[in-house]
Parts: C-alpha cells; sequence; structure tokens
C-alpha cells in the first residue's frame, strides 16, 4: 500500500514522475480541472461578495470517488498540478473536493529526476494569493461574457459573444483593418547603377541614396541610427515595424523626376568618394518566453500557436528515451520571463565549451523585465543542454522533434558569443549624385554556429578613394508604399503582449476564440475581420468602450497581477469593477438596437423561379439562396474559385474546408462528379515543361510543378485532417471522411459514399415495395412514412395515432388506450418492411 499520494494534471505526468519517486508514492492525475461555475447561468452571486457556484465537470465524478479513496489509504498527500494561477486554482480544488486536512504543494518547474524530488523534498502551503488571482479572473470573465453576450445574441446574431480579453484582440484587428481600407499608396521610384571596377570582371550594384549637398544630413541621420541597430539583438523584434526615412535621403515621386535624373547622369563618370570597412558585431537573442515562442514556431515552423503550446506540453511533460526512460525535454512552457538559473548557465556554458571551444561561450544576455512581467518562472529551455536534438530525434515525432530543435538551439545560442561580421560600405558620385554599395562578410560566427542566419553575404571588393570605376548601365524601378501589414498569429500576439494584454496562458484561447466564433478569416495567414466580427467590434466601441480599450484591459491584468502578490482584495477588485460596468450594462440593453446583416446580391438568377439571387450569412458561413426565400428555398455553397483547372475533368478547382477543423483545402466544382481534391493551393498558371497543374506548397513562396511535388514528397509528409491517420500521396481521394463546410466532403470520402449511396436506394425500393403490398391495411400517412428510415417511420407513425386518440377521447385512459395501439401497429409495421 502507498504510503504518499501525488496528485498531478495529466496521466503522462504521472507516468513520469512515479518513476522518479519510486515505490513509496502512488502517483495519480485529476484530468485537468474538477470544478467550474455551471455551464448554464451565471453562477456568481453579486450580492454576496461574488461568492462562485463551482459545480464538478461533468463525467468527473468517478475520478473524484477514486481520488478520495486514493487520498485516505495514504499518509500523506502532495498537490502537483502545474506551476501558475490555474493549476494553484486545480490544488486548491482537489484539496476541497477531497476534504484534505493538511496537503502539501509541491511544484514542478521542470520534470527531472532531481527536479521532481527536490520539489517533493521541500513542498509549500497552497498559495490562496495566486488562487485568488485566477479565481477573480474567471469571476470577472464570467460577468463580462455572461452579461453582454446574450445581449448581443437579442440584437445581432445567435451564437455570438463577448470576453473580456478576446474583444481587445478583436479591436485590434479591425482597427487594423480600417488602416489598412484607408491607405492610400504613394508612387515612388529607385535608381541603381552596375558597377565594376575598372577592367574586371565582377559587378556589384549601388544605389541612388542622396544628392551631393544632402550627404552631410544623411550620414548625422544614420549615424544615430547605427547606435540602436547596435543595441537590437537578432530575433529581439519579430516583425519590428520600418523606420521613417533618413532626412537627406533622396526621393524620387514619379516617373519624370526618375526620367530627369536618368538624363542627367547620361555620360557621367563614377568614382569612389568614401570607403569604409568597420566591425560590426551581432548580439545573441534571448532564450524563449511563451510569446516568442509561439511568434517563432509560427514563422519559422508554420505551427498555429494552439499546436505550439500542445506540443511543449508533450515535452514538458515528458516523452519516453529509450534507456533514459520517461523524461520532460523542456521546463514549464507558460512563462513571461527570460531568467535562467544558476544551475542551468553552468551546464551550457560547459556544454558549449566541450562542443565548439571557449571562444565560442558567452556571458549570457539578461532581458529587461516590463512592467508587467510577473517572472514566476524560468524562461522555456531544455532540462539537459547536453542532450542535443540529433540524442533525441528516434523517439519523437516529427513535429516534436522541430519544436524541441527550436528551442535548444535558441537556449544553446543565448549563451554564446556575438557574431563578428566585417561590413564594408562604398559611397560612389556621379555628377551631383551619390550612390551606395554595401558588402558584409561573417568572420566570426558565435551564436550563427547553433542559430540559424537568414540573409546571405554580400562581398564587395577593395576599393580606394577617388578610384574611378567602370559603368554597365543604369536601371530605374518604380514601387509604391505598402499598407501597414493584417496582424498574423505571431505579430497578434506580440501586439497583445506590448499593450500588456492578455498573459502567457491566454494567448491560444483568445487567437481560437475569434476564429471559431468566425469574426475573422484568415488570408495568407494574416487575419481579416468578418462582417459579423466588424459589427461586434462596432457594437462594443459604441456601448461597452472600457471593455474593448487596451488601456483599461492592461490596467485590469495589473490589478490581477495585485491580487496575485496580495496586495489588492479579489472582492475589492471585483466590486470596483462591477459598479461601473452594471451601470453601462442597463444603459445598453435601453439604448443598442438590433443589427440585421444586409443581403449581399448577385447578378445571377434563382434556376428555380427567376428571381435575384442573394448571399446570406448561416451557422456554418455564407451561402447562396433565393431572394424569394422562404417561398423559393433554392441554395448552394459559395465558393471561392482559384483560377486553376482540375486535371481530371476541367473543371474549376475552389477552396473548401472540413467542417470539424475548418481546414482549408481544393477540390473540383464538379464535384460529385469529380471527386479531385489537394491540400496545395493551385495556380492558374500552367507547368512550363509539363502544361499540367501547378501547386504552391505549404511554406513555399513560389508554384511547382504538382506531378514534381507528388514525386518529392512521401506519405511523412501528409497532413492529419480531424484526427485520422495519414493517407497516401495518391490517389488525393481518400484523405479524410470530414464534411465540408458548404456541404461537399473533404477529400476522402467520395468512393466510400457511392457504395453507401448503392445500399442506400436498394434499402428505400424494398422498402416502397413492402409499403405497397400492406397499402390496403395502413393509412394515407403511414405509407409516406414507410419510405423513410425504420426509426422514423416508428416514431411518426406513433405520433399520428396518439394525435387522432387526443382527438377521440380527452380521458387519459382512452388516451393511454390509443397510445398502446399506435405503439402495437408500428411494430407490426416494422416487421412488415423488414
Amino acid at each position: 500500500m502507498a504510503k504518499k499520494l501525488v496528485i498531478v494534471e495529466s496521466p503522462a505526468k504521472a507516468k513520469t514522475i512515479e518513476k522518479f519517486l519510486g515505490r513509496d508514492f502512488e502517483v495519480r492525475a485529476s484530468m485537468g480541472h474538477i470544478i467550474d461555475l455551471p455551464k448554464k447561468g451565471l453562477g456568481v452571486n453579486t450580492r454576496k461578495d461574488f461568492a462562485p457556484k463551482y459545480e464538478i465537470i461533468e463525467k468527473k465524478d468517478k475520478l473524484i470517488d477514486e481520488l478520495k479513496a486514493a487520498s485516505k489509504r495514504a499518509d500523506e498527500v502532495y498537490l502537483a498540478p502545474d506551476p501558475d494561477r490555474e493549476g494553484e486554482f486545480i490544488a486548491w480544488s482537489l484539496k476541497y473536493i477531497l476534504d484534505l486536512k493538511n496537503p502539501h504543494r509541491a511544484v514542478f518547474n521542470e520534470i527531472t529526476k532531481h527536479a521532481v524530488q527536490e520539489a517533493i523534498r521541500k513542498p509549500r502551503q497552497i498559495n490562496e494569493d495566486l488562487f485568488n488571482a485566477q479565481q477573480a479572473r474567471r469571476v470577472l470573465d464570467r460577468l463580462v461574457g455572461y452579461k453582454i453576450s446574450p445581449l448581443l445574441w437579442r440584437r445581432i446574431q445567435s451564437g455570438t459573444s463577448a470576453g473580456r480579453v478576446q474583444s481587445v484582440a478583436l479591436r485590434l484587428i479591425c482597427d487594423r483593418e480600417a488602416e489598412v481600407r484607408a491607405f492610400i499608396p504613394e508612387e515612388y521610384w529607385s535608381i541603381a547603377v552596375t558597377l565594376s571596377k575598372q577592367q574586371q570582371k565582377e559587378r556589384f550594384e549601388a544605389q541612388l541614396i542622396s544628392r551631393l549637398n544632402d550627404l552631410e544630413s544623411l550620414k548625422s541621420a544614420e549615424s544615430a541610427a547605427d547606435k540602436d541597430e547596435a543595441a537590437t539583438p537578432e530575433g529581439s523584434e519579430n516583425g519590428a515595424k520600418a523606420g521613417k526615412a533618413a532626412k537627406g535621403r533622396i526621393k524620387i515621386s514619379s516617373q519624370a523626376e526618375s526620367d530627369a535624373i536618368m538624363q542627367e547622369l547620361q555620360g557621367a563618370s563614377y568614382r569612389v568618394l568614401k570607403y569604409e570597412e568597420r566591425e560590426q558585431r551581432r548580439q545573441p537573442p534571448l532564450p524563449y518566453t511563451t510569446s516568442t515562442l509561439q511568434q517563432d514556431a509560427s514563422q519559422r515552423l508554420y505551427f498555429k500557436p494552439k499546436k505550439t503550446m500542445s506540443l511543449a506540453q508533450q515535452l514538458y511533460e515528458g516523452i519516453e528515451i529509450g534507456a533514459r526512460g520517461h523524461q520532460g525535454l523542456i521546463t514549464y512552457m507558460r512563462t513571461d520571463s527570460t531568467r535562467i538559473s544558476e544551475e542551468a548557465q553552468s551546464q551550457v556554458k560547459a556544454y558549449i565549451a566541450e562542443a565548439h571551444g571557449q571562444p565560442y561561450v558567452g556571458q549570457g544576455r539578461v532581458g529587461k523585465s516590463k512592467a508587467t512581467t510577473q517572472d514566476a518562472h524560468e524562461a522555456i529551455r531544455p532540462t539537459e543542454a547536453a542532450l542535443t536534438p540529433q540524442d533525441v530525434k528516434s523517439y519523437l515525432t516529427p513535429d516534436q522533434f522541430k519544436l524541441y530543435n527550436l528551442i535548444w538551439r535558441r537556449f544553446v545560442a543565448s549563451f554564446m558569443t556575438a557574431a563578428i561580421f566585417d561590413t564594408v560600405r562604398a559611397d560612389i558620385v556621379a555628377k551631383n549624385y551619390v550612390f551606395r554599395a554595401t558588402g558584409s562578410n561573417l568572420k566570426f560566427p558565435g551564436f550563427y554556429a547553433v542559430w540559424s542566419r537568414e540573409e546571405d553575404e554580400k562581398l564587395l571588393p577593395a576599393m580606394k578613394v577617388d578610384e574611378p570605376l567602370d559603368y554597365h548601365g543604369l536601371k530605374p524601378e518604380q514601387h509604391f508604399t505598402q499598407p501597414p501589414p493584417r496582424f498574423s498569429e505571431a505579430s497578434l500576439i506580440k501586439e497583445l503582449e506590448e499593450q500588456g494584454i492578455g498573459r502567457p496562458s491566454t494567448y491560444v484561447p483568445i487567437i481560437s476564440t475569434i476564429q471559431d466564433r468566425g469574426y475573422v478569416d484568415q488570408e495568407q495567414r494574416r487575419f481579416v475581420p468578418t462582417w459579423l466580427g466588424e459589427t461586434i467590434n462596432e457594437v462594443m466601441n459604441k456601448h461597452f468602450p472600457n471593455i474593448v480599450d487596451t488601456g483599461f484591459t492592461a490596467d485590469m491584468e495589473r490589478k490581477l497581477d495585485d491580487v496575485e502578490d496580495g496586495r489588492r482584495s479579489w472582492i475589492e477588485f471585483l466590486s470596483t469593477f462591477y459598479g461601473d460596468f452594471k451601470t453601462t450594462m442597463d444603459k445598453a440593453e435601453v439604448e443598442m438596437n438590433r443589427v440585421q446583416k444586409p443581403l449581399e446580391e448577385t447578378d445571377e438568377l434563382c434556376p428555380d423561379c427567376g428571381r435575384n439571387l442573394v448571399i446570406r450569412t448561416g451557422r456554418f458561413g455564407r451561402f447562396i439562396s433565393c431572394s424569394d426565400f422562404p417561398e423559393c428555398r433554392y441554395r448552394r455553397s459559395v465558393v471561392n474559385k482559384t483560377g486553376a483547372l482540375c486535371p481530371q475533368c476541367g473543371g474549376d478547382l475552389v477552396e473548401r474546408k472540413t467542417r470539424m477543423k475548418k481546414r482549408l483545402f481544393y477540390g473540383c466544382g464538379n464535384y460529385p462528379t469529380c471527386n479531385f481534391a489537394i491540400w496545395e493551393r493551385p495556380v492558374p498558371d500552367l507547368c512550363p515543361k509539363c502544361g499540367g497543374l501547378m501547386v504552391v506548397p505549404k511554406g513555399a513562396q513560389e508554384p511547382v510543378c504538382y506531378q514534381d511535388f507528388l514525386a518529392q514528397h512521401t506519405t511523412e509528409d501528409k497532413p492529419l485532417l480531424d484526427g485520422k491517420a495519414k493517407a497516401a500521396r495518391a490517389p488525393r481521394t481518400t484523405r479524410s471522411n470530414a464534411t465540408t463546410t458548404d456541404g461537399a466532403t473533404s477529400p476522402a470520402t467520395k468512393t466510400r459514399r457511392k457504395s453507401v449511396s448503392a445500399t442506400t436506394k436498394a434499402t428505400d425500393d424494398t422498402a416502397k415495395k413492402t409499403t405497397r403490398r400492406s397499402a390496403s391495411t395502413t393509412t394515407k400517412a403511414t405509407t409516406k412514412t414507410a419510405t423513410r428510415t425504420t426509426a422514423k417511420r416508428t416514431t411518426k407513425t406513433t405520433k399520428t395515432a396518439t394525435a387522432k386518440a387526443k382527438a377521440s377521447s380527452k380521458t387519459p385512459t382512452r388516451r393511454t388506450t390509443a397510445t398502446t395501439k399506435a405503439n402495437a401497429a408500428s411494430k407490426r409495421e416494422t416487421g412488415a418492411t423488414q
């Protein structure tokens, strides 16, 4: 019998920890939360200190009974959910529901033998402040969601919702979309000259940067910019905004201006005005936080944040590593700190010295803590620096390996020395104009020994001041300024973090919610608000300005941090918020008008009645139907044509989505006659070699021949769809059984559906024959019902007979007798049709 009980969240973690602790311990899993606010109703007593009414989560009763029995057998109980606010709430709920007297709280920042045993040796009590902070967040979100959402249902559309943080994220996306729509592109031109050293073949390009008399102003502006760039480490700014053009830089606004400069430069001689060589150091990146990991995994691996966190959870909880056994590979993955423990620093420096040499060992960079940084956990890092990605590759899935490889390399790189470049800059004068050529050469790789570089080296020949150069041509090029980019998942997370909105554990739910609710779509991995999203945002801005205000939301996060640190009472925090919120809510109930989505008219006519067709929005998205609905019920799905043609039948290839996971794929518009379907985006252009279909593979920019793509990719490259096993590349029609949102099926189901249809037709024919044989003894209603399935036939006959019985007599006895007779008749009919 076990003497001590340890309760963790997941079975995978339980399996790992039990091996570390030995026979004296029994490790059980709570399978996440065991209590929560009720699914229906507010569940919060706003008149009595916001007391929450928790309920045991459905289907958790048996698990709770097992945990209670195990806790009674144990001498000591250790509660060890994840080390964050949510984990503290789970620990408190276990203590409350299991009626534990003095449980220990064990905190595992990493799942290694040493860390687990140390946490058991030095447990603590449940942190009431941490629990109260999570409880306050949960109650706050319930108050906002359950008060505003029903109003939106009544005024806009059923199924809509508002949330304290999701509404702010939606506002950021809508505001950015408004900027994009309002943006007016401006024309500008660049001029490049191709040069070489006299009588040498090696050529290089130089860009026109300034007029000669404006050069000093440009140099002053660039000097200040160089200082800022030197302080910026590699990877610290994911998607940073481009700065403004430096003062003194030439601006060419039209073709006329470009032509005038080209005319002036005709016959000009080119000579070196200034040649500068210098050494430039590039600092390594910081270790990953939750936010930067999600951003980098999105940009480098094309992982969605939800997938990234799921894989990180698996790596944290542990993987079976051969003779090492079950072991956690990374530290806790929900953190906003870049701090690294002294022990981990020593380990990684020893590894770098052994693997690369002492010159590559750096001191490690310390990031500046923001006001919103909780710093409760270390940065995300491998539990052992010496456990390289190649050492564990054979034990990991391909996606697990990609993420571990990314985390390991980032951590090791952060403790390596700076990379050193030899940079060259040559200013070249021609008449009154100055051109510039630049080049760089990696002198010492430093952290680039393990971290990939995105830019290529560009070399320049050695030159001297006043050296004449050979001219090989001028090339003017037209450009247009671009609008601010729409948010991607990575850049939205970055913006939320910078604004102080949400915390490491909330980024994924925020992004998932606004997509699941249909408030945004993704086009080329960028968020575009839908009509519903823009309408919700407009209404929230008008009636609940504080809820969608970034400053107000960030201030709420800071106050929750105060609750966690014990500086503020959670009841006081909620009382202060709820007073003003209730007043705003009452006002909105009176002033908010109903919003009706305008119908989108099309140029097509209804094939059934001849009236105009319109585009409507339903539960599963947009569809085309008759404007005379409900008199005419013609409808069909909206299809987005790709411009490419089906290689099997020549039909249009259109966009489709799977019903469950909304995965985008491309299928033939002649479905179900033609069942061709692919994941890769097709393009209108035909292959110049074979004249066949061309597609853009995932993560690529340029199209490739579809047949070449199939030949180069194996079945392991196939994506998963709705949890089904990976299918073979050929044939492409057997991928999934999922039904699409527009009524079609995703690539897999066609062949099987033909056989199902044939079987159904045969069954229906048999049922019709049976019905005709029994027509003399059955009513007209029963005859119609017989063509349907047996279950529906039985149900409808029963209801018909019951209705007749009610009409003939209102007494309970007769109604019961009539129902009994109807049931008997239904059974006889069922037997006849079978």
